[in-house]
């Protein structure tokens, strides 16, 4: 999420970090890579050009160049304009009566996957949500919603075969939902390949009927400009409350969620960060900002943990890290909790600094990786996960030809293991690792996470095997 655009940030910045004085000059160079930046990630024009205009100003400011650290005070100010930009504050899903939520958008933005997305968001609220199928062109639509709610436990209403007019089914739906008692009715909608009249008016029909509480627009951030020039469409037609931004996951740029507040007026509530029902996340500003600024956002990384991790078994975790007790039985709970959190590569950019572990992996597939470490601990008998030292020559050709992955490998994966295991005895340095990462250096406000990795927070550490391979690693004795 937003890689190209944080590289180019921070190389804009580079040239204003650090110095003892800033001068205009000065300001004028960084502003304009910050510009190019901004237009390359595909953010609108004139939000750009206002962003620019307002932070130079601020910048150039007599408190600002005058300041102790003058470069650190522009990037604070970049962030503030940024938050500003993004809605300032979360908007939270009205969800006054009526209870009715109706999802449009294009084709392919994911609305379907959306709704049930929703639907399990609201669940976990303690909400009871339903949903209604009225998207009756796309071939297998109505079955996909079917197919989602009953993966999730949640009532659908699907239309009589043959039905074709989605205004006529809006009407039986709302009789339907009205019997479901005290609900939460998330209606998925047609879309098209493209903005027509026809879908504007057949959405404003279907609107007329549910009377929705809310409006919401799922839009695809990869299509950039398209995505705000088609909200902004869908806005001035039917009245859209909020924005859904689908696939930021695997949109490097991520233009079109800094233009979107700007340019429609309307708030981002969600983001989609993958395509499991748990990958929908509320929308932040403030946190947001810090991500595309390579900050990171911990905070909604403890969230998440607090969400999926079982207290208990990260407290037993937690004493096992610190008697230095660990060993690859606990490996593999570890590995269990990560992917409770989601994909790895979203873990490490919510962390700071994190995001640069990129560089260090290279071309190497994180979750390929995990899948291959988690092979080898499990062709490993349950005495040695216990105790790695009884992994002989003879042993180690077992375990690899088990797992399908070279000696060579399982042989880094040990040294890794066993340099994680001497940093656990050393508490103080761990201490003082777990500080650094977490603590030091931040933006004002950034919260302290002392315990990450085994702590009494819980959290699950990086597995060893993340970051560049070892080259002669030291033999410790335990």
């Amino acid at each position: 999420m937003f890689a190209t655009l944080q590289e180019k940030l921070e190389d804009a910045f580079k040239k204003l970090r650090g110095q003892a004085k800033i001068s205009e000059s000065n300001i004028a160079d960084a502003m304009r890579d910050i510009r190019l930046a901004l237009l390359e990630a595909d953010v609108e024009f004139s939000v750009v050009k206002q962003l620019i205009a307002t932070v130079t100003e601020q910048s150039q400011g007599a408190e600002v160049l005058r300041s102790v650290s003058p470069g650190q005070q522009i990037i604070k100010i970049f962030h503030d304009e940024l938050v500003k930009l993004l809605g300032s504050e979360a908007s939270a899903l009205d969800l006054g009566e009526p209870k009715r939520l109706l999802i449009v958008g294009l084709n392919g933005a994911g609305k379907t996957t959306t709704c049930g997305k929703l639907a399990n968001w609201l669940k976990k609220q303690g909400k009871k949500p339903v949903l209604v199928a009225l998207d009756l062109y796309r071939p297998a639509a109505v079955k996909q919603l079917v197919v989602l709610g009953e993966s999730l436990g949640v009532p659908v209403y699907e239309p009589e075969a043959g039905q074709t007019d989605p205004v006529a089914a809006a009407k039986r739906a709302m009789d339907w939902v009205a019997q479901q008692g005290n609900v939460v009715g998330i209606f998925d909608t047609a879309g098209r390949q493209e903005v027509d009249v026809a879908l504007l008016d057949e959405l404003k029909r279907v609107r007329d009927v549910v009377q929705p509480r809310e409006t919401l627009l799922v839009a695809d951030a990869a299509t950039g400009q398209q995505a705000v020039s088609v909200a902004k469409t869908f806005n001035d037609a039917i009245g859209v409350t909020g924005l859904i931004m689908t696939k930021l996951d695997g949109d490097a740029r991520g233009g079109a969620v800094l233009s979107m507040r700007q340019v429609t007026g309307c708030p981002v509530k969600f983001m989609g960060v993958g395509e499991k029902s748990d990958q929908l996340e509320v929308f932040h500003p403030d946190r947001m900002a810090q991500r595309i600024l390579g900050m990171g956002d911990v905070v909604s990384l403890v969230e998440k943990a607090a969400e999926e991790i079982d207290e208990k078994e990260a407290m037993r975790m937690a004493k096992r890290f610190e008697e230095a007790k660990f060993d690859f039985t606990d490996f593999l709970g570890q590995m269990k909790m990560l992917k409770r959190l989601g994909p790895i590569s979203g873990i490490m950019g919510m962390l700071p600094g994190m995001g640069k572990m990129k560089d260090a992996l290279g071309n190497v597939d994180a979750e390929k990786r995990m899948k291959h470490m988690e092979a080898m601990v499990l062709s490993m008998t349950p005495g040695e996960r216990t105790n790695p030292g009884l992994l002989s020559a003879s042993r180690k050709k077992r375990v690899a030809a088990g797992s399908g992955r070279p000696v060579m490998e399982l042989n880094q994966l040990l040294q890794q293991f066993e340099m994680m295991r001497a940093m656990m005895k050393n508490q103080g340095l761990m201490g003082q690792m777990m500080s650094g990462m977490m603590g030091a250096g931040g933006m004002p406000g950034m919260p302290s996470m002392s315990g990450f990795g085994g702590g009494k927070g819980g959290m699950p550490m990086m597995p060893p095997g993340f970051g560049a391979k070892p080259k002669k690693a030291k033999k410790w004795k335990f």
